[in-house]
């Protein structure tokens, strides 16, 4: 994807205040990536290049990633591996998957076995403690799959514990509710692609833009498609942060573009601090 149709990678960054984050966690820098849809055409090899020297030039504690790694076609996987075994953490690299990387009955395994083999961690349903059993990380099947049951997972959990949660889909944060969740780090909106300064996603008027365009232009144009509207319920929560409730939802605009492009809505990479604060 030429960068006039994605814009330039804008990198991200913001401190979250977590409540009960010990002494020896503050400070924690993270490093958060999704939607790279590496197939050849929604991802340049410059920018995910780019991506991968900001992060390591970051020396993070910890690198997440969010889903969608590729385009429904899981092949492109090994390819990309061999991009992402020079990502650089100091307590590894962790991920959840997305819908297009559940496309076929075979992607998961395909793209879980890809990840494992440069020692990328897949959460499913499963919690983590790279930082420490003082921070969970909590990796969820995609919301879209069979799997998603977030309840046997949180339950685990004492609500005592601080724990960051790994969602490719904003809204499951309204599902999320029900339980303590310090920070929900997602993607797959990709910021709506098309964004009205100071109004938000294009997406969210999409009734308004549907009657003034002729139906030649609206089938041109993704964020007017019919199917687009349901990518996601709360687009008010396409990007950036949000209080949900009491818990906390970071999401990123990810780094690949689908046609024809983006307008105000550059690719991003998010560099996270971590603080202690009053919350939970």
């Amino acid at each position: 994807m030429h960068w006039l149709l994605s814009g330039p990678l804008k990198v991200e960054k913001i401190t979250v205040k977590i409540a009960g984050l010990p002494k020896s966690l503050q400070d924690t820098r993270l490093v958060h990536l999704t939607d790279l849809h590496y197939d050849g055409l929604r991802l340049s090899e410059a920018m995910l290049a780019q991506a991968i020297d900001i992060s390591n030039d970051v020396k993070p504690d910890l690198v997440l990633l969010t889903g969608d790694y590729v385009t429904d076609d899981p092949s492109p996987i090994h390819q990309l591996v061999r991009r992402l075994k020079y990502l650089e953490a100091r307590t590894g690299v962790y991920a959840v998957l997305g819908n297009h990387d559940i496309y076929y009955q075979s992607s998961r395994t395909e793209i879980t076995n890809a990840f494992s083999s440069i020692d990328i961690n897949v959460l499913w349903n499963q919690i983590a403690y790279p930082l420490g059993k003082e921070l969970a990380l909590v990796g969820l099947a995609d919301y879209w799959s069979r799997e998603f049951k977030p309840a046997p997972v949180m339950n685990q959990l004492n609500d005592s514990i601080p724990r960051i949660v790994l969602s490719h889909n904003p809204d499951t944060a309204k599902v999320l509710q029900k339980w303590r969740v310090d920070l929900q780090l997602s993607g797959h909106t990709h910021g709506g692609q098309f964004v009205i300064p100071g109004k938000g996603p294009a997406i969210i008027y999409y009734k308004k833009f549907s009657r003034l365009l002729p139906r030649k232009i609206r089938c041109w144009l993704p964020f007017l498609r019919p199917e687009c509207a349901k990518v996601v319920r709360y687009w008010e929560w396409s990007e950036g942060f949000h209080k949900v409730g009491k818990n906390q939802l970071y999401v990123n605009r990810g780094l690949g573009t689908f046609p024809p492009g983006r307008l105000f809505c550059p690719p991003e990479l998010t560099i996270i601090t971590l603080a202690n604060g009053d919350g939970w």
